[in-house]
């Protein structure tokens, strides 16, 4: 604590924080820009037996939405199961009148299958983690 008694301190993964954090952003967020909500959506595909073949979560805000992670089940990959997921968060994206969606990947991940689907380089930042890049991919709907 300093002589003002304001303590500071790190550490490591913490939900009670991040829950603040992000209700006190929203609430930030959403009074500078009035009409505009945020809103999350997700889309799930199960196999027969209800067990998780893929996955995406994404939001929209204003005429806009980004998909914050997009997995697929190792042993369905190659499937199509992706295409699908970007279709239908596409379509929900449109529902929500968004006239973009954007997406990052890093070089590891899938940066070519964004591109294959109509998403349009952005932006690269290099050295995450360790010399490859997060590359920021854009599509207009």
């Amino acid at each position: 604590m300093d002589d003002s008694g304001v303590a500071i301190s790190t550490g490591g993964a913490d939900a009670e924080l991040d829950a603040r954090l992000g209700a006190e952003l929203d609430a930030f967020n959403q009074a500078a820009t009035a009409g505009h909500e945020q809103a999350e959506f997700t889309v799930r595909i199960t196999d027969a037996d209800g067990a998780l073949v893929a996955g995406l979560s994404g939001w929209s805000w204003g005429d806009r939405a980004g998909i914050e992670m997009l997995w697929v089940r190792e042993d369905s990959r190659g499937d199509g199961w992706g295409a699908r997921l970007l279709a239908a968060a596409e379509e929900e994206a449109r529902r929500r009148d968004c006239v973009t969606i954007m997406v990052s990947s890093f070089t590891f991940q899938a940066p070519g299958f964004y591109a294959r689907h109509g998403y349009e380089e952005t932006a690269r930042v290099p050295g995450i983690p360790d010399g490859h890049e997060d590359v920021y991919f854009l599509k207009r709907l």
